[in-house]
């Protein structure tokens, strides 16, 4: 886990951009930098397309299309090439903190997908979680890794990921401040995508929430229960 404790973070007072470009691709704008999770490819992913971008660090976490694509990054200002981080282990590149570690792309110990990168991501104070194409329930040594996370980036879609009750319960056993759904079909996907749409996981978790085109994260300003926010597709 990183080396600091959330009291340690909240001096900071912080705020971080974050915008969703579909599938489980977001880029967190932060003071320190940038980066951006999960870029895809047009045929890895079904009937939807994502800009370039430039950032700082690039997350991928695993090597699909639909998460790889890793060409459509560029270097951000001060860097030629942004820094790509596809290996579990801990990370500082420019201020920020990452920290990546194993899990499973499926719910028989990767023997069918392989495994799958989760990883926490700290820019000016804030931390945020980006569980990939995550398949299973975590254990207790994996959520103790995974303590004091502002804002998780949660798959909900599956099928060869999180959905359901799973993805709900996965969620409450990380207790973030925000939850945001990802790898979800929207209203650009063909009717015969595999994957779930937005309106399943509603009725799964309760309630629902109207898209918003970004979320600015102040450290100072976090709501005490969990809130769950989506994101419309830029």
């Amino acid at each position: 886990m990183l080396n600091l404790e959330k009291s340690q973070l909240c001096r900071y007072y912080a705020s971080m951009q974050i915008t969703y470009y579909g599938h489980s691709c977001f880029k967190l704008k932060g003071k320190s930098g940038t980066v951006v999770t999960d870029p895809y490819s047009e045929e890895g992913v079904y009937g939807i397309s994502m800009p370039k971008l430039s950032a700082d660090i690039v997350t991928i976490s695993h090597q699909h299309r639909g998460h790889n694509a890793i060409e459509k990054i560029k270097g951000a200002v001060n860097r030629k090439k942004p820094f790509i981080i596809d290996f579990p282990g801990e990370y500082e590149v420019g201020g920020i903190s990452v920290f990546g570690v194993n899990t499973y792309h499926d719910e028989v110990n990767g023997k069918e997908r392989g495994n799958n990168l989760i990883f926490t991501i700290l820019i000016d104070g804030i931390t945020v979680c980006h569980l990939g194409d995550l398949a299973h329930p975590l254990s207790e040594e994996q959520l103790k890794d995974l303590a004091a996370i502002d804002v998780l980036f949660l798959p909900v879609g599956g099928p060869s990921s999180l959905m359901g009750d799973t993805a709900v319960k996965v969620a409450q056993a990380i207790s973030p401040n925000y939850v945001i759904p990802m790898h979800y079909a929207d209203h650009a996907y063909p009717q015969d995508a595999p994957l779930k749409r937005i309106e399943d996981f509603f009725q799964v978790y309760g309630t629902t929430a109207a898209p918003e085109e970004k979320l600015i994260i102040e450290k100072d300003r976090l709501p005490e229960e969990m809130q769950l926010v989506v994101l419309s597709r830029t």
